[in-house]
């Protein structure tokens, strides 16, 4: 990928990630982007967690989420979710460290196809996110 690339996806990450108080809330940290692609982190925190004593299920639905944004949005192309389905492979517990990682399959012109999966310390998948994006005629920062 060529450095102009690289800094425009993560300008648009990093302006993402300023603005969205709910992810800094969960405690996502970016560690990797390129166009179409992003790794982040988490830690699972006890007021993550449900009535049955395992991460709910919104919380692993929303940390797949927010990386399907930032690999969708990463060419500065507004892009918004138009599908998403989720799988629960294993529970997920508090102290849990958490990676996610955004892999886009494909890239069309008005929409982009992405697979999340979800990984905790132990290497193991907890979670299997796929989701589509629409592109919009927007940008996400200024040029």
């Amino acid at each position: 990928m060529n450095t102009l690339k690289s800094a425009i996806a993560e300008k648009t990450v990093a302006h993402i990630m300023q603005q969205d108080l709910f992810s800094q809330w969960l405690g996502i940290k970016v560690l990797n982007t390129s166009e179409g692609y992003c790794k982040c982190k988490m830690t699972v925190r006890k007021e993550m967690i449900n009535g049955l004593g395992i991460v709910h299920g919104g919380i692993a639905f929303s940390f797949a989420d927010t990386c399907f944004a930032l690999a969708c949005n990463s060419r500065n192309t507004l892009s918004v979710a138009l599908d998403t389905a989720i799988n629960f492979v294993k529970p997920v517990h508090v102290a849990d460290e958490l990676t996610a990682e955004a892999i886009e399959i494909h890239n069309g012109k008005n929409t982009g196809l992405y697979q999340v999966s979800i990984t905790n310390q132990h290497q193991h998948i907890v979670a299997l996110f796929k989701g589509t994006c629409f592109r919009t005629s927007k940008q996400v920062t200024p040029p």
